[in-house]
């Protein structure tokens, strides 16, 4: 019986589509994935939903999201973390996320997206640790 062609690693699916873009979108998200990488060196890297780049600790960390005009970061549980340099800037009237639109030539303050990172990797830990209810 042939064994399934074991699918390819998340990392490999992010780094083709960084080279698939190549313009300003590609160089962004491959920005973005090394804070990422820098605020949590033990983060996961996953390939969800037919196609978007996440990144997990104890739980869904951010998604890495590219339209036309925009990368987007969307925290899952952005809503409940404190953002005291005002990064996020979209999906603001969501009940549980929260996201961050990066717009072509702007800047991102890199202290402040590896505090948040940090921040939603806590908050996903501390629920892991609480008992479920019976």
């Amino acid at each position: 019986m042939k064994k399934p062609a074991a699918a390819e690693p998340a990392s490999a699916l992010i780094d083709e589509r960084i080279r698939e873009l190549g313009d300003w979108r590609g160089k962004t998200l491959a920005r973005v994935r090394d804070m990422i990488h820098q605020a949590d060196p033990e983060i996961v890297e996953e390939w969800k939903w037919m196609g978007t780049p996440v990144w997990s600790h104890g739980g869904i960390v951010c998604t890495g999201e590219t339209y036309k005009n925009v990368v987007k970061m969307t925290f899952a549980k952005g809503a409940a973390l404190k953002d005291p340099s005002g990064l996020f800037n979209s999906s603001l009237d969501g009940k549980v996320r929260r996201a961050i639109d990066v717009h072509e030539g702007e800047k991102i303050d890199e202290a402040a997206l590896k505090d948040l990172i940090r921040a939603a990797v806590a908050l996903n830990l501390a629920g892991r640790s609480k008992p479920k209810p019976r």
